[in-house]
């Protein structure tokens, strides 16, 4: 089995980091997961969270993802997030624009609750709850982001 795996992070707007690795951390929406070279393949599904890798020499590095999906295989881990930032880039701007969408989305779920059903709902909230639980981990603060109306 070979030491490390190929890794890609990619969100719509750009690819973050693209390097070899020795294991990749994810925040699944089923619990917490590590990939490593020889895992089985899957699909899953991610919530808000910390990605951390581990590279090739043994250094972390952190990137914060609002969900997305990930494909791992024995060689490879190809990660597609709906919004990333490495951890250096994300200020309290850009976390306060992250909250600002996940209360948007909250408030559009509970609005249309009837036709969208309780699950919708149930989704929305606890996207948002882990989009504060990701600011407070990495230290900024959920509580300064303005909601629109």
């Amino acid at each position: 089995m070979a030491d490390t795996m190929q890794f890609d992070l990619v969100s719509p707007e750009r690819r973050l980091v693209s390097v070899a690795v020795r294991e990749v951390r994810l925040p699944g929406t089923d619990g917490d997961l590590t990939a490593m070279p020889g895992h089985a393949p899957t699909i899953v599904t991610l919530r808000p969270g910390l990605v951390t890798v581990i590279g090739a020499d043994g250094s972390a590095s952190d990137f914060a993802v609002t969900g997305g999906f990930v494909e791992i295989g024995p060689d490879s881990v190809s990660l597609l997030a709906e919004r990333g930032h490495a951890r250096g880039e994300l200020t309290q701007a850009v976390f306060n624009e992250m909250m600002a969408d996940a209360h948007r989305n909250r408030r559009a779920a509970e609005s249309r609750r009837d036709s969208v059903g309780e699950d919708v709902v149930t989704a929305a909230a606890k996207l948002l709850a882990d989009m504060e639980a990701l600011g407070t981990h990495v230290g900024l603060d959920p509580n300064q982001s303005t909601v629109p109306s």
